[in-house]
């Protein structure tokens, strides 16, 4: 008996490193195939496709994002505007939200793509019968991206009234679905956390040539560890050009005016932006 306990204490003394080994070399908990982000940000001027959002002021920004390892994603994002007030007398609306989804994935080496589709909801707005913007603010486009290391190109494209717009010199109730933008971007990592950026687009309103137009975009970046900072210098060539409290001509439709008819502003004139953003 003795024997057989001592026989058992040294098997069980040889064994123990095969136990610590094997516990060591057991894997490690699989990564989630999901990932959720957050992000905050503040804008000294909400520029989109070169036209101001908020009239020369600050705009405050932020959303979430969610990824699956298959290459789906959806997420949704708000901004502070003024841009439907400042164009339509009489109309409220001071929030954007962004509803989005699609799937990105890799067609072959540094050549990607990326379908979806956005929704821009604007809280408030209803439906106006002043001027062009008789039709509901809100839209949604379907886009689809390729892209290619640094570079981007991508087109979206509206399913009803793009922003409101109505067809030109037609009813107010004649939508310009259909109407398209076409982007080409770049991105380039510089090192050391910073990057500069370039952007040309072209914003095509079906049926309404004055208030088609295209917009640059020219920026640098920099990664300061806990946020990105950026300054961007963006122009448009869209029909704005304003005179004391009105449009030099009923074409210029990115005139914005506010609502005690005062005050004109050209919404796509030339415009120098700082951006802060934080992602966690």
């Amino acid at each position: 008996m003795h024997k057989t306990l001592l026989a058992a204490a040294v098997a069980g003394i040889f064994s123990l490193p095969a136990v610590v080994m094997a516990q060591a070399a057991a894997p490690a908990a699989a990564a989630s195939p999901h990932t959720f982000t957050g992000n905050v940000g503040f804008a000294t001027e909400y520029l989109y496709r070169g036209i101001a959002q908020t009239r020369g002021k600050p705009a405050l920004q932020g959303g979430f994002d969610y990824s699956h390892a298959s290459g789906l994603y959806a997420g949704a994002w708000g901004s502070s505007i003024s841009w439907i007030g400042d164009a339509i007398p009489g109309a409220s609306a001071s929030l954007e939200i962004d509803v989005y989804g699609g799937y990105k994935g890799t067609i072959v080496g540094d050549l990607g793509y990326d379908i979806g589709v956005l929704t821009y909801n604007y809280p408030g707005t209803g439906k106006t019968v002043t001027g062009l913007q008789e039709l509901n603010q809100d839209t949604t486009e379907i886009y689809g991206a390729l892209s290619w290391k640094w570079l981007t190109v991508k087109y979206s494209q509206s399913t009803g009234a793009l922003f409101g717009w109505a067809k030109f010199a037609q009813p107010l109730t004649d939508k310009t679905t259909g109407s398209s933008y076409l982007e080409l971007n770049a991105n380039y990592d510089l090192g050391d956390g910073w990057g500069i950026n370039g952007h040309i687009g072209d914003q095509t309103v079906k049926g309404n040539g004055p208030a088609s137009y295209s917009d640059y975009k020219i920026g640098v970046t920099k990664d300061l560890g806990f946020g990105v900072v950026g300054l961007a210098y963006s122009t448009t060539n869209a029909q704005d050009s304003c005179t004391g409290a009105a449009a030099t001509t009923a074409n210029d439709v990115y005139c914005f005016v506010n609502n005690n008819g005062t005050n004109a502003y050209s919404a796509g004139k030339d415009k120098l932006v700082a951006t802060f953003n934080k992602t966690f």
